[in-house]
């Protein structure tokens, strides 16, 4: 996660904004492209192995989100045994799901940029007026197209790639990036997001994890220690066995007197 990985991310969303702003009509011919006008029906939209794959994707996630939670709450109930994973590494995991696909995707954008899908608009098959990437006044009253869900947490794999070892992260970024333009070719073969949809979710993406990435790793004034997130983890898992033992002691000392 350097300054040229940055740059590309915002050079690549500056370009598609721009010709995809003087040119709207570029979403809606892309998206034809996988819109059958004799059925007037997307060419995935009735597949059965899509919401397999779409299964398939949403495991995967949780899997690679899995051990980052498993080491806070593990930290939390063993506070003297070692973390599953280093602190940064769960902190930067979970706090990128959460502000990445969790926050700014599915809570914001989402809810808020009223971008109908293009199944939806009657250039392809639908009752609606199409609306470019940058116009948020569309008619979708919720879970509208901008910016793309699903293929924003596939993007976020970007996360566990950048703590891949150094040898193999250029291959995990590689591998991330092709995973998110995958599912993001898929959901446009079914009609639920636009060519810019998919795109700005990615840069989005790349642009949370990069960030995080540089509070957490990166950035004097911010940057953290492994022990810094553990010990604070370590002492509220103390403090709650201590309270539970007391608990429990007070509990039998009751039991004791009434006997």
């Amino acid at each position: 996660m350097n300054r040229i990985g940055l740059a590309v991310a915002l050079a690549v969303g500056a370009l598609v904004g721009v010709v995809f702003a003087v040119d709207p009509r570029l979403d809606i011919d892309l998206a034809a492209l996988f819109f059958d006008p004799t059925t007037r029906t997307f060419i995935a939209s009735s597949s059965a192995w899509v919401n397999h794959v779409r299964d398939a994707t949403s495991l995967l996630i949780t899997l690679l989100a899995a051990p980052a939670f498993f080491a806070i709450f593990g930290k939390l109930i063993l506070p003297r045994r070692r973390m599953l994973i280093a602190g940064r590494a769960a902190l930067l995991l979970i706090v990128t799901l959460a502000l990445g696909p969790g926050v700014l995707a599915n809570s914001i954008l989402k809810q808020h940029w009223a971008r109908m899908r293009p199944m939806d608009v009657t250039q392809l098959g639908g009752s609606y007026r199409f609306t470019p990437w940058w116009d948020p006044r569309g008619p979708c009253p919720e879970n509208c197209s901008f910016i793309a869900g699903e293929p924003s947490g596939a993007f976020w794999t970007l996360a566990p790639a950048v703590l891949a070892p150094p040898q193999w992260r250029p291959l995990a970024y590689g591998a991330a990036l092709v995973f998110g333009a995958a599912i993001g070719v898929l959901r446009m073969a079914v009609g639920a997001h636009f060519f810019t949809d998919v795109v700005f979710a990615g840069v989005f993406m790349f642009v949370v994890v990069w960030t995080l990435h540089g509070l957490i790793y990166r950035w004097r004034p911010t940057r953290l220690t492994d022990a810094a997130i553990e010990r604070p983890l370590a002492q509220a898992g103390e403090a709650v066995r201590d309270a539970l033992t007391a608990l429990a002691r007070r509990i039998a000392g009751r039991k004791s007197q009434r006997s």
